[in-house]
């Protein structure tokens, strides 16, 4: 085979993948008219609030537009110290390291925390960040149904391994599901296993003031549970975050290579994650608004009302998800299309994020849009 031909696998791959409904395409959004978006996971509407971009704003004023190297060398400025103590606080925990992404924070998190000779017992509906932190860890995996604490406990109780950590989200993002965290960390607490939480669909929605699920169930601050977070869902902004007790911050700092070799988090997005915090503080009734909002669009959609901001609609068919998405589109609402790898096969569907900020004006156009775009391509 001649060096042209080198790349015609991909050829192949692009036509099964499109011959099954599932090619993907970027959708580049313009700075003038939107769709009334609910795809993204800007949940408290925070993304273009006056205080966010002035926190943005002052921090590049300040600091410049990079970090200009990784957190160990000249990465590190004040304002990232000052939200790592922010958000420790917030949640409960005894400290914070921020990384560059929520991505990252779970790659660091995990693969610094287990290694060789340790056991990872992962939920089946952990976010990918998760499940490619496992296969980078050098532990051994074992994949635990959703939710399912009696597969835990099995996993925990036979292991031969000294050190265990047990992997969640709290909220699953394809369809806004709860995780049993309290039950799982009485398992953990049993067997000495840590347990690591992402919150990143929890913050800002879930818990008094939207601390998070950890802390709506009283788990907030125990030094055998990690909480993993990304500032780009509710706190509007990039980055990710790793909260627990300070020996685990400290061992991150020496031990996560995601954090070591990555440049540090832009000092823009750190000003905006501050300040989006800063609003969240002083009006939490943004939480309990997107909770409120998700029940409206479950009710338009006509499936149950969810747990949290998230409002999964399931089609089936992949062909049929995207197209019902392409129609909503089409009539100016932008929703998610989640389908295989996302989700399991025959659960493509349409994903609706809600926001504490949507207007009544907006959702007369959802419920217009959703009522015509779902009788035409019923689950």
């Amino acid at each position: 085979m001649g060096n042209h031909q080198a790349l015609s696998w991909l050829d192949e791959v692009a036509a099964r993948r499109r011959d099954a409904g599932l090619r993907r395409e970027l959708h580049p959004r313009s700075a003038g008219l939107e769709p009334v978006d609910l795809a993204s996971n800007d949940y408290l509407g925070l993304v273009r609030h006056r205080e966010v971009l002035a926190g943005a704003a002052a921090a590049l004023g300040r600091w410049g537009a990079g970090a200009t190297g990784s957190r160990l060398v000249t990465g590190t400025t004040t304002e990232h110290e000052l939200l790592e103590l922010e958000l420790a606080e917030f949640v409960g925990a005894e400290s914070g390291l921020v990384f560059s992404s929520g991505y990252t924070a779970n790659l660091g998190a995990v693969t610094a925390l287990s290694g060789k000779g340790s056991l990872i017992v992962s939920d089946a509906g952990s976010h990918a960040s998760l499940v490619d932190a496992c296969r980078l860890s050098r532990a051994r995996v074992q994949v635990s149904p959703r939710g399912d604490v009696d597969a835990v406990r099995d996993a925990l109780a036979t292991r031969t391994e000294e050190r265990a950590l047990v992997l969640t989200d709290s909220v699953f993002s394809a369809d806004g599901d709860l995780a049993p965290v309290r039950e799982l960390h009485r398992v953990c607490r049993e067997y000495g296993a840590v347990l690591v939480v992402d919150e990143a669909h929890a913050i800002g929605v879930r818990g008094d003031g939207g601390r998070g699920l950890v802390h709506e169930v009283g788990l907030a601050g125990e030094p055998d549970l990690v909480i993993t977070a990304t500032l780009s869902k509710s706190l509007a902004s990039q980055g990710g975050v790793v909260l627990g007790d300070a020996r685990i911050r400290a061992h991150l700092v020496d031990a996560a290579r995601t954090f070591i070799f990555d440049t540090g988090l832009a000092p823009a997005a750190v000003g905006a994650a501050r300040a989006a915090l800063a609003v969240l503080r002083r009006e939490p009734e943004r939480a309990g608004a997107v909770l409120g909002r998700a029940a409206d669009l479950a009710r338009i959609a006509g499936v149950p009302e969810p747990e949290s901001a998230v409002v999964s609609v399931v089609l089936g068919d992949p062909q049929r998800a995207f197209d019902a998405a392409r129609a909503c589109r089409e009539r100016g609402l932008h929703v998610g299309c989640f389908r295989p790898p996302s989700v399991p096969a025959g659960t493509s569907r349409l994903r609706l994020t809600a926001r504490a900020n949507l207007t009544d004006q907006e959702m007369a156009l959802i419920g217009e849009v959703l009522t015509d775009v779902l009788a035409g391509a019923p689950a």
